[in-house]
C-alpha cells in the first residue's frame, strides 16, 4: 500500500492458516510518501501438523518525511511440535520525527490448556478450536460478520480434523 497524501492512512489485517503440508507465505507493504501518514499491520497465523507460515513485511519511511507512524504486529500460534513459523520484517525509517513499532510473538498451544478444557467436558477438537478462535478473536471483530462466521467454521473444521 502506498500512502501518498498528507495524513493518509492504511491498514492491513490478515489471518493465515497453514495446514499439514502447506506453506502460507503472507505479508504487507506500507510505503509512506507524505508527511503525517499512518499505517497499521496486524497479522496472525496458525500452523497445524507440518504446516508452515511465513510473514514478510515491509515498511518504508523516507528521510524527508515527518510525523509518520507505523504499528506492525505479527503473532503466530503453533499447534504442535512439527509446525513452524517465520517472520521477516523489513523496516526502513530514514530521518527523525517518525514513530515505528514492531512486535512479533510465537505461542504454542498448551497441552495443559487442552487437558483442562477436556476435563470440563469438551472434546479435544472442541478445546483446540476454542483456543484457536480465542487467538484470532481480537482481529475477527474487525471483519464483516459473514467473514467472521465462516472463519470460525473453517477453524472448527480444521481443528476437528487435526485431532487423532
Amino acid at each position: 500500500m502506498v500512502l501518498n497524501g498528507r495524513k493518509a492512512r492504511g491498514e492491513v489485517l490478515s489471518i493465515a492458516l497453514a495446514n499439514d503440508g502447506q506453506h502460507q507465505d503472507t505479508g504487507a507493504k506500507m510505503i509512506h510518501n507524505a508527511d503525517e501518514t499512518s499505517s497499521n499491520i496486524i497479522s496472525k497465523s496458525i500452523s497445524i501438523g507440518n504446516g508452515r507460515s511465513s510473514y514478510r513485511g515491509m515498511v518504508h519511511i523516507p528521510e524527508h518525511l515527518r510525523g509518520c507512524k507505523n504499528n506492525t504486529e505479527c503473532d503466530a500460534l503453533l499447534i504442535n511440535t512439527n509446525s513452524r513459523t517465520d517472520t521477516f520484517p523489513a523496516i526502513t525509517v530514514r530521518g527523525n520525527g517518525n514513530s515505528v513499532q514492531h512486535e512479533a510473538s510465537v505461542s504454542k498451544l498448551s497441552a495443559e490448556q487442552i487437558f483442562y478444557m477436556m476435563q470440563r467436558g469438551l472434546s479435544e477438537g472442541e478445546a483446540m478450536s476454542l483456543s484457536v478462535n480465542g487467538f484470532v478473536n481480537d482481529l475477527m471483530k474487525h471483519f464483516p460478520m459473514e467473514y467472521s462466521v465462516e472463519l470460525k467454521r473453517l477453524i472448527d473444521l480444521e481443528m476437528e480434523g487435526s485431532v487423532g
